[in-house]
């Protein structure tokens, strides 16, 4: 058979550099895994390359250093019998061929030097396992043993070999191949399919890191909801987001049923992800509704209700970023303010848009105002076209309002004019509850429109309230 030979593939000078490094040591190597993947699916050229060398990984990765034209530094990872070797363009990672085998309990292999095909062999998929050779007498030539190529035409992720063996192995590789087909848009192979659903439960000795890793990159797909899907079809999404799977489903009580929150949620994440790259605002999308199955209730007089579920929903939010081990820092916090201020706009229209309820929202959601009326416009879903136009218009008439509100009130993250140190100053108090009280309504009146967001008319205020809570002045 024609061996087929991609030279252009492989044509900086670098992979000269590599050959030249395993001719003078004697071994073969080749480069590996993705770079050879998304250059025949044409994604642009990957800036970090997988070389495997039958033989010592460190050791070409060494005399790779000593070849460049620049010093290299060589960072060595001996426990995993890896090096990386950064140069302007890439960065290097150089390995050792190998064969793996496992136990039951991990998904950390015990690994012994193997041959190029033993190391095909313990790749995660096809597409994955095609190989450029780096060796002087077949220089650029692709080694394809399990016909990725086909598989990549055919748009199909597909294990090398027994997909029980694969996923059982590392079941890592069952989130990769949702991941995979997600980002490619291709389909996973029906008997691959199929063995992840049988094998979902060994998703349990992944760490939550490592899954958060995979869902991230789900996440920021064109369309999240693809990766999601097949979360959710192959069983897996369960073990690590109960709170989305408790969404699914519709119940009809006296002929009144709710939509279904799973696919209206996903829909929401499609709908943001088309007007943001930003990944927690995505989360917040795909959260914002995680408070509805708690507080699901029926009643006769009004039918289905989910009240209270955006605080709720916010609680929640923290206990599942704690669980998956996700940063508890200033991006939970946003994607709980999300989560809890979902409704809020939309009680702003119920209210006629009044500037008091405007300046409130502007006030509550700070700097995230525009994120929050992005989330609620994705919130969108209905098909009937009339009431699409109708809520989109809805929610432009606040934006409208929150530009005239802000320019004229400057309320956004404000901080009342009069601070606590005056008021205890004013009437010669130490810290106590009536401090708060004032500082209160100073706010409260400012945002209702009772008075300007000026010094003298919240000073004039804070001695008012002061004496009306038997406060004296001191001269």
């Amino acid at each position: 058979m024609e061996q087929l030979q991609f030279k252009d593939a492989i044509a900086h000078p670098v992979f000269k550099i590599i050959s030249e490094a395993a001719k003078q040591l004697n071994i073969e190597c080749y480069v590996i895994g993705g770079f050879v993947r998304d250059y025949f699916l044409k994604r642009g050229e990957k800036q970090d390359i997988d070389i495997v060398a039958v033989g010592s990984g460190i050791e070409l990765a060494q005399k790779v250093a000593q070849l460049l034209p620049q010093s290299s530094k060589v960072s060595v990872f001996k426990t995993y019998g890896t090096a990386m070797v950064k140069t302007d363009d890439y960065e290097l990672e150089f390995v050792g061929a190998r064969k793996e085998s496992y136990t039951r309990d991990s998904r950390n292999p015990i690994v012994e030097d193997g041959t190029l095909e033993d190391d095909q062999n313990r790749r995660d998929f096809t597409i994955n396992a095609m190989a450029f050779s780096l060796n002087e007498n077949s220089f650029g030539q692709l080694v394809d043993p399990f016909n990725g190529m086909e598989d990549l035409e055919k748009k199909i992720i597909k294990t090398p070999l027994e997909p029980d063996i694969t996923y059982s192995d590392d079941p890592l590789r069952m989130m990769r191949a949702i991941r995979f087909a997600a980002q490619l848009n291709f389909r996973i192979e029906d008997h691959s399919f199929q063995s992840i659903k049988r094998n979902s439960s060994r998703i349990k000795i992944i760490t939550n890191e490592r899954i958060v890793t995979e869902l991230n990159k789900i996440m920021m797909c064109n369309e999240p909801s693809h990766g999601f899907l097949l979360l959710e079809k192959t069983e897996l999404l369960h073990y690590f987001l109960p709170e989305l799977t408790a969404l699914k489903g519709i119940e009809e009580v006296e002929g009144q049923k709710h939509k279904d929150n799973f696919y209206h949620t996903l829909e929401v994440v499609d709908n943001i992800s088309r007007n943001t790259d930003n990944l927690w605002l995505r989360w917040a999308a795909m959260l914002h509704d995680i408070g509805k199955a708690p507080t699901k209730k029926f009643s006769k007089k009004v039918g289905w209700t989910f009240h209270g579920h955006e605080f709720k929903g916010s609680k929640m939010t923290y206990h599942l970023f704690k669980r998956l081990k996700m940063p508890l820092n200033d991006k939970m916090k946003f994607v709980q303010l999300m989560v809890r201020m979902s409704s809020r706009p939309i009680a702003v229209i119920d209210e006629a848009a009044t500037d008091s309820a405007v300046r409130r929202l502007v006030h509550d959601a700070g700097d995230y105002i525009e994120d929050l009326m992005t989330l609620c416009e994705a919130d969108i879903t209905t098909k009937n076209p009339h009431r699409f136009k109708k809520y989109h218009n809805n929610f432009q008439q606040v934006r409208e309002k929150i530009v005239e509100v802000e320019e004229r009130d400057h309320v956004r993250n404000f901080q009342p004019p009069v601070s606590g140190e005056e008021i205890m100053a004013t009437f010669n108090l130490k810290p106590c509850r009536e401090i708060g009280m004032i500082k209160t309504a100073i706010k409260d009146s400012i945002l209702d429109g009772v008075i300007p967001n000026e010094y003298e008319a919240a000073k004039t205020f804070m001695i008012k309230k002061g004496q009306e809570l038997g406060l004296n002045i001191v001269k």
